[in-house]
């Protein structure tokens, strides 16, 4: 490995504390098995397990509703009681007016275009313009077909990304940049889809948190500062134009594509300006202040708000119908799950929103459900995550609520079931809906003793029962002492790897939903933080080497035997003082099966960083090179390339600066494109 690569700091991703509070739905159903007519059975109060929704009737019965749900938790900072705690800042000139907002929502989405026929999503299901598109990659996604947000897409004519505010679009056969327009309304755009001649972009508001004009305790909670998140429709032929930017009072979560249509999440929190102790510190009179807050609120003050530009056409007003939103049983009202269907081939609208009165922030999809869940702790933002050692788990009972949308037919998505499993997850990779069940991994620590004894690791499978995901069966045990650090399913198989000083990678067979069992356990030194299927019987690892006390040195990839019951590593590459943007998200890998290439951005030590290509060779995997991004601006502090890109012969990577051209075969630079 070279070492004259130019210096640039590990890129973390840390995401500040995206405030709510989430479903408080008490205790655990235990389910062993089936029964003889393969019905789950249910040991102990149903409805400890499942989680039935009810819709509201009319807006008078949500705001009574919600102001039950949420008077229990209102204390001298806000709402509170949960594991996330939602505080407003408090402003002498914020005063609740109560009164409900009668605008509704603009006409939604229309019909539902056919799936793209790619194999992997590539965000090109549409005709783009200009000449015919070179065989190119896609972004690395959980599910082949549907397509996931990223910094950068491509359908072979044209790159676009987006860094820094500015959306860039690079015409492939001339590498000239076309088109640069900067995002409206400010905020942290980095993640967009592509279909045709269209993009959509996402950006998160300012993901930040404060804790306001007053000093709060540092063990309350923080204030959250919601600037809103926005939806931007571009037209990307010529110089480009803004077709259209939806803003929405709340946090944009992430995004599932088939097709041209896009299912985006978001998550808003009711717009409460409770007021906070003053310097006598008296708590309870700052109580009863909030109570009131609570009481005198209007259904506008609970639901999220929307500004929509189209055209020449302005409107704004209640992005959901009352009637839309839909509760369980037990709830707190502080936090609001919304689902927009937007057509990237048709004008922007309000989405035709449905909403739930819970959180979640972490999404899966499939060709025909988009699942929502919500474990009650917090995964980073724009659909990265913060790395297993330093994600926080809650105290007290570990839960995970999932809810289950349909997305097969036209228009929004249906809410069709519920439920939870113990625990808490590691990201979407946790989840696999395979033949009518989902699969769930997720790490339990339990109250008391020492790491070692609290910490284990399960893979649950649900089953749909009418409304309800029902448990079906369970594999409990794995990694004592340890949690979970990557998931992969490939059919009835789920690989799971668990790890504190080294890394067992586990076997799980789930071919028997009702009595899953793990018939394979290898341990090495070190860990794979994110596992990606190689054709059969082979399965590749990233992440880091490590002594045997724990300690990691360095990036490590390696390739696994998967053949028999238990995995055998039988390759491996490591590149000390190392890391990879991949350990985080998965977006950030490239697997080229023609040429038997692996790329990935790494970071090495203090001294630089470069886009890593490596060959397999049968069971060998040895290293090509590594691109690296020069600058005159910046010199050695050139921002690194995050994204690969294979179009034809060529390697495309990505900064937020600019574009570099490579040979695919020698890497030999051939073009470079400041953006």
């Amino acid at each position: 490995m070279r070492t004259d690569l130019p210096r640039w700091p590990r890129i973390a991703v840390v995401g500040a504390a995206v405030v709510g509070l989430g479903v408080g739905v008490a205790g655990t159903a235990v389910v062993v098995g089936l029964s003889g007519e393969d019905e789950p059975t249910i040991i102990g109060q149903p409805a400890d397990g499942p989680i039935t929704l009810v819709s509201y009737d009319t807006c008078e019965s949500a705001l009574d509703e919600l102001k039950a749900a949420a008077l229990p938790h209102v204390g001298p900072y806000g709402l509170t009681g949960g594991d996330r705690d939602l505080v407003v800042e408090d402003r002498a000139d914020a005063e609740s007016d109560g009164s409900a907002d009668s605008a509704g929502a603009a006409p939604g989405a229309r019909a539902q275009s056919a799936p793209g026929k790619a194999a992997t999503s590539d965000g090109a299901s549409g005709e783009a313009s200009g000449g015919a598109a070179k065989e190119h990659s896609g972004t690395n996604v959980h599910e082949s077909g549907v397509d996931e947000p990223d910094l950068v897409k491509t359908d072979g004519r044209r790159v676009v990304t987006v860094a820094n505010g500015q959306l860039s679009v690079v015409d492939v056969a001339s590498r000239q940049r076309t088109a640069k327009l900067t995002v409206p309304g400010g905020g942290y755009a980095s993640q967009l889809l592509l279909d045709g001649d269209r993009a959509l972009v996402m950006t998160g508001g300012d993901a930040q948190a404060y804790r306001g004009e007053r000093m709060v305790p540092s063990d309350k909670p923080i204030d959250p500062v919601a600037n809103g998140s926005r939806l931007v429709l571009v037209d990307l032929t010529g110089a480009g134009e803004i077709l259209g930017s939806l803003q929405i009072d709340g946090y944009y979560i992430d995004a599932r594509q088939i097709g041209s249509v896009a299912r985006v999440v978001m998550r808003s929190t009711p717009n409460l300006k409770f007021r906070h102790p003053q310097g006598d510190g008296v708590t309870e009179s700052a109580t009863e202040r909030n109570r009131e807050v609570v009481e005198n609120s209007g259904i506008a003050d609970w639901l999220p708000r929307y500004t929509l530009e189209s055209g020449n056409a302005r409107s704004d007003g209640q992005l959901v119908e009352c009637e839309a939103v839909s509760h369980p049983r037990r709830y707190t009202g502080a936090s609001l799950l919304t689902v927009l269907t937007v057509d990237l081939q048709r004008d922007l609208t309000t989405g035709d929103p449905i909403s739930i009165a819970a959180d979640g922030d972490t999404v899966y999809g499939t060709g025909t459900s988009l699942y929502v869940a919500d474990d009650h702790v917090e995964h980073g933002v724009t659909g990265n995550n913060f790395a297993p050692d330093v994600r926080p788990l809650p105290a007290g009972e570990q839960r995970t609520e999932v809810y289950q949308f349909d997305i097969s037919g036209a228009g929004k998505p249906v809410h069709v079931a519920s439920g939870g499993v113990e625990g808490t997850l590691l990201n979407q990779y946790s989840l696999s809906e395979h033949e009518g069940n989902l699969r769930i991994a997720t790490t339990v620590a339990s109250a008391g003793g020492s790491t070692a004894q609290r910490l284990r690791s399960m893979v649950t499978v649900l089953t749909r029962q009418g409304e309800d995901l029902m448990l079906r069966g369970r594999v409990d045990g794995l990694g004592e002492g340890e949690r979970i650090y990557s998931v992969r399913y490939t059919g009835d198989i789920a690989y799971v790897v668990t790890f504190r000083e080294t890394d067992p990678l586990y076997t799980v067979d789930l071919s028997d939903p009702s009595a899953p069992k793990v018939t394979g356990e290898l341990k090495i030194t070190g860990y794979s933080a994110y596992l990606h299927p190689l054709g059969r019987d082979r399965l590749l690892g990233v992440g880091q080497e490590a002594t045997s006390d724990g300690v990691a040195t360095g990036l490590q990839v390696s390739l696994f035997d998967t053949s028999a019951d238990s995995a055998s590593r039988v390759g491996q590459f490591h590149l000390p003082e190392a890391y990879s943007e991949v350990e985080n998200d998965p977006h950030a890998f490239l697997y080229w099966e023609d040429k038997g290439l692996i790329i990935l951005p790494v970071t090495v030590g203090p001294d630089g960083a470069g886009m890593l290509v490596l060959k397999r060779s049968g069971d060998r995997l040895d290293e090509v090179g590594v691109v690296q991004h020069t600058d005159s601006r910046y010199g050695a502090g050139a921002p690194p390339p995050r994204r690969a890109l294979i179009i034809g012969a060529e390697l495309w990577t990505v900064s937020d600066l600019d574009i570099m051209v490579s040979d695919l075969d020698s890497l030999a630079q051939r073009a470079q494109i400041t953006l």
